[in-house]
């Protein structure tokens, strides 16, 4: 399972995210910083990733277009990149149990 973070999350976790999810990204180190929804949502659907962000627009678009892609929506006020980076890779087994189940959208808290 590979990510593509949203631009609401830095990509200064891209390294630290290898392990856990080789291949992932974030959209500003693929050019996409300006991109519009719709367009990352496409993107993302088209080259197999998911989608992690913090938007809630996301979820909107999950409800409308379905999979792919699927999202992974981090319920995070401000938080620092080291709170995200251990919600991932720490819940990294249920992360992929959900969305091996189906799931289309989840919510992750911390």
């Amino acid at each position: 399972m590979k990510l593509l973070l949203d631009e609401n999350l830095s990509r200064r976790l891209v390294p630290f995210l290898q392990e856990a999810y080789p291949g992932s990204t974030q959209v500003a180190l693929l050019g996409l910083e300006q991109a519009s929804d719709l367009a990352l949502w496409q993107y993302a659907g088209e080259n197999a990733y998911l989608l992690v962000t913090r938007d809630a627009d996301f979820y909107d678009l999950s409800l409308t277009h379905g999979a792919p892609p699927a999202v992974l929506w981090l319920r995070l006020k401000n938080p620092d990149k080291s709170e995200v980076l251990r919600l991932l890779v720490g819940r990294r087994d249920a992360i992929r149990e959900a969305f091996a189940a189906g799931a289309t959208c989840v919510e992750l808290w911390p």
